[in-house]
């Protein structure tokens, strides 16, 4: 057993304190008794183009890309990320090892003063960071005014002030990961507005021929989480949409059953097709694909050919 264990990781507060988590569920093991877990910061093109729109340089992999290469390097050993930022195909040779114990799925919206969403006055701007937000904001809400906002978690919520906002939607998770849950003024419930997919999940990526850490991984891993998200990104890849599209999708588990929703909407909101369907969790990711397929039977194929053009404009 190796007695080190690097550990890629990007450099934001939130980011941080996932892999301190990820690190110590491991320390808890008695598998990784004698191994000492170092962090390795690294600098990712979502983190440094905070100027702009994530979709307008390309979305997919814009947080992930670098600790991968760190990873096919052999710099690092494993790399810890938010689920809903992984694309849904990985480079060859890595693998996600293990994916912990779901946190809340659901986004908040925190507001200046602590007025509720619908209650804003209309023509209220609402700071965002993704085009699923923007979309299932516009359709609840259309006379609101969604702006566009990047940054940390910490840097979103500052602009509720700088950019005199209503409030700011973000992850749930997130919020309350750094202690901030007190800031919730509401929290965004499926089925009216649902999360991107894995949400509030961590997934922790590694090589692929790495046995003996895939091994120890498989300690701190969720079954049950892993059965949600697959259905979720199961969507997502039947959609061949990346985390900054405007696709909303959400799992709620009972006893072995999973119901499986997914939502794709137009950027402005005004058009929403969506489906849901239940089956046994053992059958998690084809009950994905056919939520996909009925989305795309019902006019979702003619809808996303619009919206992907409008994104490549």
């Amino acid at each position: 057993m190796r007695n080190e264990c690097k550990v890629g990781t990007r450099q934001s507060a939130l980011a941080l304190w996932q892999t301190r988590h990820v690190i110590t569920l491991l320390e808890a093991l008695p598998a990784a008794k004698g191994i000492t877990f170092t962090t390795t910061k690294v600098n990712t093109e979502g983190d440094r183009k905070l100027q702009q729109a994530l979709h307008t340089f390309g979305g997919k992999g814009a947080f992930t890309e670098a600790l991968e290469a760190k990873l096919l390097d052999g710099s690092i050993d494993f790399a810890v990320h938010s689920l809903k930022d992984m694309p849904t195909k990985l480079p060859q040779g890595l693998v996600i090892g293990a994916i912990p114990q779901r946190a809340a799925v659901e986004d908040a919206f925190v507001s200046a003063d602590g007025t509720l969403l619908r209650d804003l006055p209309t023509g209220a701007q609402v700071g965002t960071s993704s085009l699923r937000r923007t979309a299932q904001l516009l359709h609840w809400r259309p006379d609101l005014v969604p702006v566009s906002i990047r940054g940390n978690v910490q840097t979103r919520l500052g602009k509720i002030e700088t950019e005199h906002l209503a409030g700011v939607i973000l992850a749930r998770a997130g919020l309350e990961r750094l202690g901030l849950a007190d800031r919730i003024t509401e929290v965004l419930q499926a089925p009216q507005w649902l999360p991107a997919a894995g949400q509030g999940a961590l997934a922790i990526e590694c090589r692929a021929d790495d046995e003996e850490l895939l091994a120890l991984l498989a300690g701190i891993h969720d079954p049950e989480t892993a059965a949600a998200v697959a259905a979720e990104r199961a969507i997502l890849a039947a959609l061949e949409g990346g985390c900054q599209v405007p696709i909303g999708a959400a799992s709620v588990y009972e006893n072995d059953t999973i119901q499986v929703q997914g939502r794709l909407l137009s950027l402005d909101g005004a058009t929403v097709i969506e489906a849901v369907r239940t089956g046994k969790c053992g059958t998690a990711a084809s009950l994905g694909q056919a939520v996909a397929e009925e989305i795309l039977a019902n006019g979702g194929r003619e809808l996303w050919t619009k919206v992907r053009a409008m994104l490549e404009e």
